[in-house]
């Protein structure tokens, strides 16, 4: 096994991964780490962990990995990830992943995995012969796998907690779960924004010929209940809003916005989350004016 790092480079060269799980703590010592892809060379498998925000920096990361049977697993948040890759790479070896885990990273080369392991996994082309190959690779890792009806149901149902934590928790100004689910009008927001992610996500099940449908009031009790057992988890969003870098604003709200328009399904809630966050993105990366008490002028 290759890890292909940035930021965590040098630590992992030195010290390893540590991880502190609910599972029980471990340390991975003489790691093999690259700065390069270059330097890994061809592999059977490449599961990319990107952010939807470096997206575009990952044909080039892949292509020096692959070989005739190289199969790539985006491990990644948001909708339209994997027709990126199908494009580059052919869509028979392409599959997409929806990470259902607490996990948030610490410093370098340190990973604090705090609740949930599952992750949700389909083809691109939902061959049932190549899903049960990503399957028993996870599952011999130890991993919980659920194969999902097909991609794009898994991807909406991910969605229906992307959606309303991650956006809320930057909407709201940079909070934890706990406090939109301590707060009813928070609360009711998110419960809302499930709800149409739900009828957007079962509309383009349909569009796409699947009979899978997502069960919107489920879904509800669902991700309010994982939230609860979860205490103050930082979302992945919140933590990059807080540090002031990037936010998955098109990945995980921008194109489910634009998936409804399309669809011709309302979808207030989303639309808003959506106009919201990606005003905060602006804002913090200066592409948006912010009005100063000097602006104010006097009374």
């Amino acid at each position: 096994m290759h890890f292909l790092l940035r930021r965590d480079l040098e630590a992992v060269r030195r010290s390893g991964m540590r991880i502190y799980s609910k599972d029980g703590d471990f340390e991975l010592r003489d790691v093999n780490v690259a700065a390069s892809p270059v330097n890994i060379g061809r592999v059977d498998w490449v599961i990319c962990a990107l952010k939807a925000t470096a997206l575009e920096d990952a044909e080039a990361l892949v292509r020096p990995c692959l070989g005739p049977g190289t199969r790539i697993v985006a491990l990644m948040n948001g909708l339209g990830i994997e027709q990126a890759f199908a494009e580059w790479f052919g869509g028979q070896r392409v599959f997409g992943g929806m990470a259902f885990v607490c996990i948030n990273r610490g410093e370098p080369g340190v990973i604090r995995h705090l609740d949930y392991g599952r992750v949700s996994i389909g083809h691109y082309e939902d061959d049932p012969a190549e899903t049960e190959r990503l399957r028993e690779l996870l599952a011999s890792g130890g991993i919980e796998v659920l194969v999902a009806p097909n991609l794009q149901f898994a991807r909406w149902e991910k969605l229906c907690w992307n959606v309303p934590f991650n956006g809320l928790s930057v909407a709201a100004g940079g909070v934890g779960t706990r406090s939109i689910l301590g707060d009813e009008a928070l609360s009711k927001v998110g419960r809302q924004a499930i709800r149409e992610v739900c009828a957007v996500g079962n509309a383009d099940l349909e569009s796409h010929g699947s009979g899978a449908r997502l069960d919107g009031e489920k879904m509800v009790d669902s991700m309010f209940a994982q939230t609860e057992a979860m205490g103050d988890y930082r979302t992945s969003m919140v933590i990059d809003y807080v540090c002031g870098r990037p936010l998955e604003v098109e990945a995980i709200l921008g194109e489910p916005s634009r998936r409804a328009a399309d669809l011709g399904v309302a979808a207030p809630t989303i639309d808003a989350l959506y106009a919201l966050v990606r005003a905060a993105d602006r804002r913090r990366r200066g592409e948006m004016a912010v009005l100063t008490e000097g602006d104010l002028g006097t009374a």
